[in-house]
């Protein structure tokens, strides 16, 4: 438990989200950089190699061919002891995916910003989550921010959860809308992180005189080592790392807690709530979208209707038990999301329905796919979806089994 207090006075500097998640990097003491640029994410990585230039971070800035080398390189230095950083965005997430995957199953504490960007084709630089949805059967936990300021805190945020849980985060944010746009971030001091996030201790074993090999193969079956040790099969190396993600709940709260507690910025939840007491009828979103949806709850407050918003913070784990108790006086609930599992519906809809499966919440849901490949969403939309949607709460309404798209179709 943290009781020192804080050794400085609030550093608010206008930042973009680049700069604020480079900055948590940086003050999270990592020590080996690897980086292959890809719009919208290439300023981050660009800041940090100007403050391992300039001598400001300590660090081993490594320039790759490509985004799966810079997972590798990820994965090799954290093997060996070291805290390790990389952020892409789109296509090169999706280059990344195999290595995404020996990072979790290698139960390494890699963090990884993801500038959540559209995938081709065609061709778009601008803003869904799409890119990071795509990988969230990976085994990395999934943390969304919803401005600038959260960028910042949750890397530092993220060292702390994975180092103590052996799982790697992505801290994802939207392109441009946060990445690009510039907003007064409270930017905590050194000393104050040092006190937060104590220095990488690996798991791993880094000894020459003690050889060993890592991700052998494996069988399906639990077999015996030359030392006569039986050692798991691939499925308990599999029912480890879920276990891991189910339990990180506890931890991602903790954390949140204790960063508060020294910040005074608690992120003690895993996901955020806007007038969520009286709500009958609910928005649930992620990332910038989310405080879009509060500027909606304002217009259809005013009109009488008692709206709430339910941003997620964090995706995977998916925070099932909570989400019920959040929902649980919700008669409409009205999921947007920026992405589409094709052939179904929003993923994050599909996950709210799952949680609420079996659990007597008799809600109405309905999903609306909303600002994919960066089209804008604006409060009115999502304002005039909730209203569209407000039937289906009576008697004998509409049953809307597939999700409704806002564009011009």
């Amino acid at each position: 438990m943290i009781n020192k207090k804080l050794d400085r006075k609030a550093d608010i500097q206008i930042l973009d989200g680049n700069h604020a998640a480079a900055l948590g990097a940086k003050l999270s003491r990592v020590q080996v950089i690897a980086a292959y640029p890809i719009t919208p994410q290439s300023p981050v990585t660009e800041s940090l190699s100007e403050f391992v230039e300039g001598g400001d971070l300590h660090a081993e800035y490594i320039a790759v061919e490509s985004e799966h080398s810079a997972m590798a390189v990820c994965t090799s230095a954290s093997l060996v002891g070291a805290r390790t950083f990389t952020a892409t965005s789109s296509h090169g997430l999706a280059y990344m995916h195999e290595m995404l995957h020996w990072v979790a199953g290698t139960r390494l504490p890699v963090v990884l910003a993801c500038v959540n960007r559209a995938i081709g084709a065609p061709w778009n630089v601008q803003n869904d989550q799409q890119d990071s949805i795509s990988q969230r059967d990976t085994g990395w936990i999934q943390i969304y921010a919803r401005n600038n300021q959260e960028i910042l805190d949750s890397v530092i945020q993220a060292y702390k959860i994975a180092e103590s849980v052996y799982v790697p985060v992505m801290v994802c944010y939207d392109g441009y809308i946060l990445s690009h746009t510039e907003m007064p971030v409270d930017v905590p001091s050194q000393g104050d992180v040092d006190r937060f996030l104590p220095p990488y201790k690996p798991h791993a074993i880094l000894d020459p005189a003690n050889p060993r090999n890592y991700n052998l193969v494996t069988l399906a079956n639990p077999r015996v080592n030359a030392d006569g040790i039986l050692c798991h099969g691939y499925m308990e190396i599999r029912y480890l790392l879920q276990e891991a993600l189910q339990k990180s709940r506890e931890t991602i709260i903790n954390v949140g807690q204790e960063f508060g507690k020294l910040f005074a910025r608690s992120y003690a939840n895993m996901f955020w709530e806007d007038r969520l007491d009286d709500a009958e009828i609910v928005i649930v979103a992620m990332g910038s979208l989310a405080m879009e949806a509060t500027v909606a709850v304002d217009m259809l407050r005013e009109e009488g209707h008692r709206v709430g918003v339910l941003s997620l913070r964090v995706f995977r784990p998916f925070p099932k038990d909570y989400l019920i108790e959040a929902l649980s006086k919700a008669r409409l609930i009205v999921v947007f999301d920026k992405n589409i599992s094709y052939g179904s519906e929003g993923a994050t809809c599909s996950e709210i329905k799952s949680a609420l499966y079996g659990n007597r919440i008799n809600a109405v849901i309905r999903n609306f796919i909303v600002g994919l490949g960066g089209r804008d969403v604006k409060a009115r939309e999502i304002a005039d979806a909730v209203r569209k949607s407000l039937p289906s709460l009576e008697e004998g309404g509409p049953n809307i089994e597939y999700p409704e798209w806002i564009c011009h179709m």
